[in-house]
């Protein structure tokens, strides 16, 4: 076990280059509109934009380059398919009496049981967690963070912080995070076991986060892009995707389609 934590270590210390909710960013924002503001260097939720930018390229250009998705393609291409879902299953099973409080915070009493009865079914049909059981019967997981109840409490962002060696977040993030691993049962762990959950959701998050590689490296400003794709994710999470288009982007999609039409 020694040897597998200190091989992943490297891999973990990146892991909010992908697991910092950076594949789920990803992959919903791009099915939004995406602007890349690079315009907006003084902008209050990036006053510190010269040192994110050199952070961002530390991380993607070479922690990620020459540790983080190395080590996620030899994890999606040599473990076998059961076994990642099996270790995926019982790290994040883990999460779930954390959704629960948060979910309740929130007011959503219906989502805080489900995540409660996700948590006890899971842990002991589900042998630890290994299998969801509760999702075959129709009880799909309901993730809230910290991080989300405190934007739905009106909290704002703050600071936008390209992390070295964890990637994008904000102030607002970190102190959900903080909260979040404080919760039990994840309070509870060691620091191996903490250190190998961390490193499964590092690693599984990296791997989705390929599906986007071409987005981003194909990008006129890939750390604009990635800072706009992490905001609009935010206000996705924290309003339960009911987002009000931006109505400069509707006037902007409809002069595209509009163009396009006469062609």
């Amino acid at each position: 076990m020694r040897s597998i934590l200190l091989l992943l270590l490297p891999v973990i210390m990146l892991g909010g280059c992908a697991s910092n909710q950076g594949a789920e960013q990803a992959a919903t924002a791009s099915s939004q509109p995406v602007q890349a503001q690079t315009q907006d260097s003084q902008a209050p939720r990036d006053p510190l934009e010269g040192i994110n930018r050199k952070m961002w390229t530390l991380n993607w250009d070479y922690l990620d380059t020459y540790i983080a998705r190395p080590a996620a393609v030899f994890y999606r291409d040599y473990l076998p398919d059961f076994a990642r879902t099996g270790l995926y299953n019982a790290a994040t099973n883990l999460e779930e009496p954390a959704n629960g409080l948060n979910n309740l915070l929130q007011g959503k009493v219906g989502d805080s049981l489900v995540s409660v009865g996700r948590f006890v079914l899971n842990s002991t049909v589900g042998l630890l967690g290994t299998i969801d059981v509760a999702s075959e019967i129709g009880l799909m997981r309901k993730e809230e963070g910290f991080d989300e109840v405190l934007g739905v409490w009106g909290v704002g962002n703050g600071p936008f912080l390209m992390l070295p060696g964890m990637g994008p977040t904000d102030v607002r993030g970190g102190v959900g995070d903080y909260v979040d691993s404080a919760y039990w049962p994840v309070d509870a762990l060691s620091w191996q076991l903490s250190l190998f959950r961390w490193s499964i959701d590092a690693l599984e998050s990296r791997v989705q986060l390929m599906q986007q590689e071409q987005m981003i490296n194909g990008a006129v400003d890939p750390y604009a892009l990635v800072k706009d794709i992490y905001f609009q994710n935010k206000e996705y999470e924290v309003k339960d995707g009911q987002v009000e288009p931006d109505p400069k982007e509707q006037e902007l999609d409809e002069d595209i389609e509009a163009y396009l039409d006469g062609l």
